[in-house]
């Protein structure tokens, strides 16, 4: 009896030890998942001066208590771009479950080298609250040349 009950038990644990909390749809932090690659929104240039960022490398969505915070990495042609921020289209209200944003950024003012990728990198980053979050499906972030998206 013994026996039957220690291997019983030795199975259970087997199979509870097979899924993982960590990367099912019930643990809050993998509401939105990994970003993909998506299409670039073209919108109105007199809305906002400074130029879309030339390439988007990241983008994450962090859930915090209150909303999530919507991080973005993105790669300028050049050194000394400033003044980034991700800049919501249609009043950050969210158009079939998308709420969309652009990656804008602010140009040096004299010429600056190229440099390398690492030294370019510009990060990024905007709260979100949850009722702007409610019924989004999907956050897509533009650039010049790509977009890239994460869906819940």
């Amino acid at each position: 009896m013994l026996g039957r009950l220690i291997v019983a038990l030795m199975l259970v644990t087997t199979v509870a030890a097979c899924s993982r909390v960590a990367e099912s749809r019930f643990n809050p932090f993998n509401w939105f998942g990994r970003s993909e690659q998506a299409t670039v929104v073209a919108t109105n240039p007199n809305a906002d001066p400074r130029p879309l960022i030339a390439q988007i490398t990241s983008l994450q969505v962090e859930q915090v208590p209150s909303g999530a915070i919507i991080r973005a990495t993105g790669l300028p042609n050049r050194q000394g771009f400033f003044d980034g921020d991700l800049v919501p289209l249609n009043a950050e209200a969210p158009q079939d479950g998308v709420l969309s944003y652009q990656f804008r950024i602010s140009a040096p003012f004299v010429r600056t080298r190229v440099g390398t990728p690492q030294s370019r990198e510009v990060l990024v980053g905007r709260f979100v609250s949850e009722q702007t979050l409610q019924g989004v499906r999907q956050i897509r972030v533009s650039g010049s040349a790509n977009a890239l998206a994460v869906r819940r």
